[in-house]
């Protein structure tokens, strides 16, 4: 199938030559209206057709080694084996070590990220809310790798600018540690801004994870590379993907 142009970003980190990723952009596919147009999520109202034709898609242009191994994500800290022989598990992190499985989160404000091994042993995607970061996902999928010595990719979620939370979240992040502060700004309406990119990062730093890279990106304000769930409600979801060969 040719493409044009890419409807999609592949992560500048420096991962072992035999790790491939890659997160989808709403360019390219099949789907209509408020999905318009290459939504892979099922669960969102999309002809479930279209979706199904989107998933073909992404295999083909990003020449993927299987389907990818789709989650039922939750808002919580669970970090499943990806399996293909069972789909759909309730978690919202997958790892493999195994050649040609593809981990695989989607996401439309939250945060995706990308864990590889330094050896390109493991893989692992996570997808991140402010819940999943605040109940440990990040650690929890780290501790299920069994590796240490991990590179991390932070891809396309909601800016800094655009991500306001009630005190509630704020305290209980503090709670949680300190050294979140830096990672929240006060508004005039008694509202906080959030970075999730730096709570990513603070709670990496606690985990020990020093060679991560990405971020910057702003699902909100680049509508027309990203679906934003808080800017269009109704919506579809990008696909951030990690497979090893």
């Amino acid at each position: 199938m040719p493409f044009g142009y890419k409807h999609w970003l592949t992560p500048d980190w420096p991962a072992p030559a035999n790790v491939h990723a890659a997160t989808t952009l709403r360019t390219g596919g099949a789907s209509c209206g408020a999905y318009a147009s290459l939504n892979p999520a099922m669960h969102v109202g999309d002809d479930a057709d279209l979706v199904r034709q989107n998933r073909q898609t992404i295999k083909a242009m990003l020449d993927l080694p299987s389907e990818p191994v789709w989650l039922e994500q939750i808002h919580s800290n669970r970090a499943v084996q990806a399996l293909a022989a069972e789909p759909l598990q309730q978690a919202d992190a997958s790892y493999t070590a195994e050649s040609g499985v593809v981990c695989a989160v989607l996401t439309a404000d939250c945060l995706p990220l990308l864990v590889c091994t330094a050896d390109g042993g493991q893989v692992a995607a996570i997808h991140a809310g402010w819940r999943g970061l605040l109940a440990g996902v990040i650690g929890n999928t780290l501790t299920a790798m069994t590796s240490t010595g991990v590179l991390v990719w932070l891809g396309p979620a909601i800016g800094p600018d655009c991500f306001e939370v009630g005190q509630e979240v704020r305290d209980a992040f503090l709670e949680k540690s300190l050294t979140f502060t830096t990672a929240f700004k006060q508004q005039s309406n008694g509202k906080w801004l959030a970075d999730i990119y730096q709570l990513a990062r603070i709670d990496l730093a606690r985990l020990g994870v020093d060679r991560v890279y990405g971020g910057g990106f702003c699902t909100v304000t680049e509508h027309e590379r990203f679906y934003s769930y808080r800017r269009d409600k109704e919506t579809g979801r990008m696909a951030t993907l990690i497979w090893r060969v």
